[in-house]
């Protein structure tokens, strides 16, 4: 049984720490994407958290990659080369900066499209090219999580 939440992946353009410009959800690798949305810096405890198990899951499943979205306010936005530049020197694995797209835009927007309460955790969502979203969780990795995942994109291959 395929799970689909109301929530959509909005349309937003990012610049990958490699320097490639995506228009997402459409410009994502895979059929199925894995996320990790994060809002603050501190929040990247979380995220590596999850890395193991979503290079796992990537390896397990055809048709999945993941992603690190880290999103900043648009306001930002004449500083992105000064905040990515911190980025990408924090970095030293290509394949980590090619699966790490920074998006600056109106955070509200976002997070009322994916149906983000809070900016205080990272949130982590499985979806398709067309935004539609299909599990989620919030926070760090637990195995109940990463179960529910297994589950989720097993259902949808």
């Amino acid at each position: 049984m395929t799970v689909r939440t109301e929530s959509r992946f909005p349309t937003v353009t990012g610049e990958t720490l490699t320097g490639r410009t995506l228009e997402l959800p459409g410009d994502f690798g895979a059929p199925l994407n894995l996320v990790f949305v994060a809002f603050r810096r501190r929040q990247q405890t979380e995220v590596d958290s999850w890395l193991p198990a979503a290079a796992a899951v990537e390896a397990e499943f055809e048709g999945v990659r993941y992603y690190e979205l880290p999103v900043i306010s648009r306001l930002y936005a004449p500083a992105r080369r000064f905040i990515d530049g911190g980025m990408r020197a924090g970095i030293a694995d290509a394949d980590a900066r090619d699966r790490t797209v920074t998006v600056y835009t109106d955070k509200r927007v976002l997070r009322r499209a994916l149906d983000i309460d809070t900016e205080s955790r990272v949130h982590a969502v499985l979806v398709d090219r067309d935004g539609a979203v299909y599990w989620r969780a919030a926070g760090p990795k637990t195995a109940a999580a990463v179960d529910r995942l297994r589950e989720t994109v097993a259902s949808l291959q």
